[in-house]
């Protein structure tokens, strides 16, 4: 289980605006797009966050994380100038850039040919000099850019002082010529707990470059923010970073003597913490109580001890993103079904809903004088930076991802349909791509020859593919998986089931302690309702998903014999032995205690408890190198498969976390997981 809510498997991008209904039938065609996806294709997707406005508003940095080539992913850093109107690349090392941050603007006491001379300074993150993530100062002037932090260590993240003249960073301390030693001479056993090294508070003095700790070395931070006047700082942090469930407070900490104050001990996960302008409020999201994830907008004071919800009772969805106004409003981005809300509070904390025409589908940023810059992504539309004033219709300023126009995506029907229980689930459905011209790779004929898929109102193979988490949602974005099989001919359902964010807290709360319950069921339902409407061939239906979704698998093929064929991708056999192998337990600890006192649900929700009903074909992928749900969690359900006669392949990819990085091993993913399918649900076709 561990934590999942940004798991999901493909590519699980947050949306934007919704769906648009496709034809029934065929998948509806996108524009003058001429190629169907292929897997080489399906790659060569470029994603964007982390947008910064620059001081002035004329400039704004983002983080650009290219395509997969070789070992993994490489991100940079790119400009948008409002001068030009042109977005252009700005750093291009070998290694990866990220954490864009501008240096603050002078002060007003500051002269006017000083304010005109001061030079436009942005720092960020980068991994180029001995692969350790240091802090490097680059000019808007022209220049490379310069590491002002040393040592054998990583920066974890870092903030500018507010008045430019520092900056506030969080790292472990660097390794002795010692420690470099015994790791050189193989003499580096480590006590578990003991001999880790977290990441403290340091300030650093800009114009020296000397380096002083706040904080002692036995303790975690994970965040950090200033406060206006400049002389605390704001962390989240833990004097107990080896304990397994959440021990995170959120303290103030002097500048001048590393004096710490405690402020709040929210009751679970938490994080983004953001200072208001006025220095007076410290916003956060957590959980409305103790979990599972962070929820709602939590409004700290900095002179109190207790939050104030601002969200949970006026609008109950995720908030994804949010950003302070001058004059103490909100602006926040929430998660709204398989689509995004934009809505802003006032000071007084009235809401008012924005609605621009594409929304927000991720990152987003305010300027100074208001303008919103967002990301904005849909099913079939890859994701590209827009600006908007907040009276104009928002304008596309990037074309990062143009090459995805000459491809044909399908795109989905959102409708809802009731549950076992007579709950309401929202779906989304993807129907086969049918092209007519040359160039299609599947002519309508071969697709029609599987059974009437490409003719209205024929039957359709169908694979049910749900997401991870069991926080997470399927969303308003490309997600490859899908693509790539409608385009082999096949119906895609995507359930957001119970459990999924997006449709409240009691929703997301709805399958604690009942995982392989009602979440099961309905995904059960929906395939039940997509045979009954005529839609879906019930002699041909899959199930497939990574993580949760993988879960979700392996419990639905030991429940039932109606799927032909399924795909696993690091999911959960035993949740107890998961319990404790993976990092951070403690979301499963919400969901069914620890099992050491209470063993019975963390057991009967466990796939290899129930193997030996397993008839279904199946696949099962994971990464040798996942902490989240470990190697052996998919070994276990290989095993018991053998065991037991089920056809069953196991593909193990070295050096993978829990999302694979490197390119050739996700073509093979891809490949294999669309063969699978083919194998088992592809009728014979006619013949010539």
């Amino acid at each position: 289980m561990g934590v999942r809510l940004l798991l999901s498997l493909g590519i699980l991008l947050f949306l934007n605006h919704g769906f648009l209904s496709a034809a029934h039938g065929q998948g509806s065609s996108t524009g003058g797009a001429s190629k169907l996806l292929t897997v080489e294709g399906a790659l060569n997707l470029r994603t964007v966050a982390d947008l910064q406005f620059s001081a002035d508003g004329g400039r704004l940095a983002f983080v650009v994380t290219e395509p997969a080539k070789g070992t993994g992913r490489l991100s940079h850093i790119w400009i948008y100038e409002r001068a030009s109107g042109v977005a252009r690349q700005f750093t291009f090392s070998v290694k990866s850039e990220l954490s864009p941050r501008w240096a603050p603007a002078p002060s007003a006491e500051e002269t006017p040919l000083r304010r005109m001379a001061f030079p436009v300074w942005l720092a960020f993150l980068s991994d180029r000099e001995d692969g350790q993530q240091q802090i490097f100062l680059m000019s808007m002037s022209g220049g490379e850019g310069r590491a002002i932090t040393k040592g054998k260590r990583s920066v974890k993240a870092f903030e500018w002082s507010p008045d430019g003249t520092q900056i506030a960073f969080l790292a472990p301390d660097a390794k002795t010529e010692e420690e470099e030693k015994k790791e050189k001479d193989k003499d580096d056993a480590k006590v578990v707990d003991k001999d880790d090294k977290h990441a403290r508070l340091w300030i650093l003095n800009v114009a020296t470059g000397e380096t002083r700790a706040l904080t002692k070395p036995n303790w975690n931070f994970d965040e950090l923010a200033w406060l206006p006047a400049g002389d605390r700082v704001v962390v989240k942090g833990t004097d107990h970073p080896e304990s397994d469930q959440y021990t995170e407070r959120i303290f103030t900490v002097q500048v001048a003597d590393g004096a710490m104050k405690e402020l709040v001990k929210p009751l679970g996960p938490f994080g983004e913490m953001r200072v208001a302008p006025d220095g007076k409020t410290i916003g956060y999201v957590g959980p409305r109580e103790d979990g599972p994830e962070p929820h709602d907008l939590m409004l700290l004071p900095v002179a109190g001890h207790a939050a104030r919800n601002l969200t949970g009772a006026s609008l109950d969805r995720l908030v994804t993103d949010y950003h302070w106004q001058k004059d103490g409003s909100v602006v926040l981005l929430a998660a709204n079904g398989f689509s995004n809300l934009l809505v802003t509070y006032s000071s007084d904390g009235t809401r008012h809903d924005l609605s621009p025409t594409p929304g927000p589908a991720g990152s987003m940023a305010l300027s100074g004088g208001g303008e919103i810059a967002f990301v904005s992504q849909g099913a079939t539309r890859p994701q590209e930076v827009w600006l908007w004033d907040q009276k104009s219709a928002p304008r596309q300023v990037t074309h990062l991802n143009d090459s995805w126009k000459a491809y044909a995506l399908s795109e989905p029907e959102f409708y809802k349909y009731k549950s076992f229980d007579g709950t309401e689930i929202e779906a989304a459905l993807l129907r086969p791509r049918v092209l007519t011209n040359a160039n299609a790779e599947i002519h309508p004929a071969e697709i029609a020859g599987w059974g009437g898929g490409g003719v209205p109102g024929g039957k359709l193979p169908l694979i049910a593919l749900v997401h991870g988490g069991p926080t997470g949602r399927w969303a308003d974005s490309i997600e490859t998986w899908g693509q790539l099989l409608a385009a082999r001919g096949y119906a895609v359902f995507y359930p957001n089931i119970r459990g999924s964010v997006g449709y409240g807290q009691k929703f997301v709360e709805s399958n604690r302690g009942d995982w392989g319950g009602g979440d099961y069921k309905d995904v059960m339902a929906g395939v039940d309702d997509l045979v009954k409407r005529g839609i879906a061939d019930p002699e041909r239906l899959g199930i497939g998903g990574w993580s949760y979704g993988g879960y979700m698998a392996e419990w639905a093929i030991t429940q039932t014999n109606v799927f032909k064929a399924a795909v696993s991708g690091a999911g959960m056999a035993n949740l107890i032995s998961e319990f404790g192998m993976e990092d951070h337990p403690a979301g499963d600890e919400w969901f069914y205690g620890v099992p050491w006192e209470k063993p019975e649900g963390f057991l009967n929700s466990s796939p290899f408890v129930y193997l030996k009903n397993a008839k279904t074909p199946t696949l099962v992928l994971q990464g040798d190198a996942d902490t989240i749900d470990p190697l052996g969690q998919s070994q276990e359900l290989y095993r018991g498969l053998k065991r037991y006669g089920v056809e069953a392949e196991f593909v193990v990819y070295p050096r993978e976390p829990h999302g694979l990085h490197e390119e050739k091993h996700l073509v093979d993913r891809l490949n294999r997981i669309l063969g699978w399918y083919d194998k088992y649900l592809k009728a014979e076709k006619p013949a010539k």
